[in-house]
């Protein structure tokens, strides 16, 4: 969501109130309010919000404090973007702490017993719905955090088995527009490349946080679609099973990216260790995502011609 106007929450409590002060605080953490000082507090304008204000403003006159609630325009010293990456600041901060845990649960894969990792789980997609619902101007690394959900939730089940599966026939998805995150990296870059040179050369590619800004498209390397992470392999792996792709060389790079996006050492490859640092450092300098493709696309087919000889 985006607001032109914030709703901002000012207070302050007496000193031998500390009870009131840290219950004060977990409740303008549970709403998501980001601190513009010690005293306070900032949400986009929206009814919800106000009302949620509101009944803390009573709350801390009833602790015997003061409290002004006021809807701006603007913040001094702060535009509307620095405003928004303050939430979004903070939401990446609380989808880190939850990503630690899920990639130890990933790493550990069915050492856990898999009645106490289920209670894991149930907990950790609590947990990652409660920050997705104070995640107001979606954080970048909201996808990121729900794609490890779905490994946590992969590791302990049975590895999914594409053999069993009939191939998919290339011919049919030529000419089709496929979709990825915004900012690809190693393991979508490698898989646009995989993409184009044995599935859809006349592929075309879109980026968004969500598969229903384009809902026509095929989605690639998000949550919940097919050609994704399933069991313990990346995308670049599950397209190359799924289209049964019988060529040593694309066997040798799914390898490589395997261990480059994964970082498991599974087969100790590390030869997109170091196309995956080229991306990053192209993205940091402001190539756009369809530069990233076509320059990281390049890296790729150099390394398959190289593998192939």
């Amino acid at each position: 969501m985006e607001s032109q106007t914030w709703l901002l929450l000012l207070y302050g409590l007496p000193t031998n109130r500390n009870t009131a002060r840290v219950n004060l605080w977990r409740k303008l953490k549970k709403f998501g309010a980001v601190p513009l000082k010690t005293s306070a507090y900032l949400l986009p304008d929206a009814e919800a919000h106000f009302e949620r204000f509101q009944w803390l403003a009573k709350q801390i006159q009833d602790d015997g404090g003061d409290a002004t609630l006021i809807r701006v325009a603007e913040v001094e010293g702060l535009s509307h973007p620095q405003i928004v990456q303050l939430f979004n600041t903070a939401r990446t901060e609380e989808y880190k702490a939850l990503m630690e845990p899920l990639r130890a649960v990933v790493e550990a894969k069915r050492k856990s017993r898999a009645k106490q990792v289920d209670i894991d789980l149930e907990r950790f997609h609590r947990q990652f719905n409660e920050i997705k619902e104070i995640d107001y101007f979606n954080s970048p690394i909201a996808q990121d955090a729900q794609m490890l959900l779905e490994k946590a939730g992969e590791a302990i089940a049975r590895k999914s088995s594409f053999k069993s599966k009939p191939p998919l026939q290339s011919r049919n998805f030529h000419g089709k527009t496929w979709l990825t995150r915004p900012r690809p990296e190693g393991d979508r870059v490698g898989s646009a490349w995989l993409i184009r040179r044995f599935i859809d050369a006349k592929a075309k590619f879109v980026f968004a946080a969500e598969t229903s800004i384009f809902p026509e498209a095929i989605p690639f390397d998000m949550y919940g679609v097919e050609f994704s992470h399933h069991g313990d392999d990346c995308t670049f792996e599950t397209l190359v099973k799924r289209f049964r792709i019988e060529d040593k060389a694309v066997h040798q790079i799914a390898e490589m990216v395997h261990d480059a996006d994964l970082e498991d050492g599974k087969f100790q490859r590390f030869e997109c260790v170091g196309v995956d640092r080229i991306l990053k450092g192209w993205a940091k300098i402001g190539l756009t995502d369809e530069q990233l493709i076509d320059r990281g696309g390049e890296c790729f087919e150099a390394l398959y011609q190289h593998l192939r000889k």
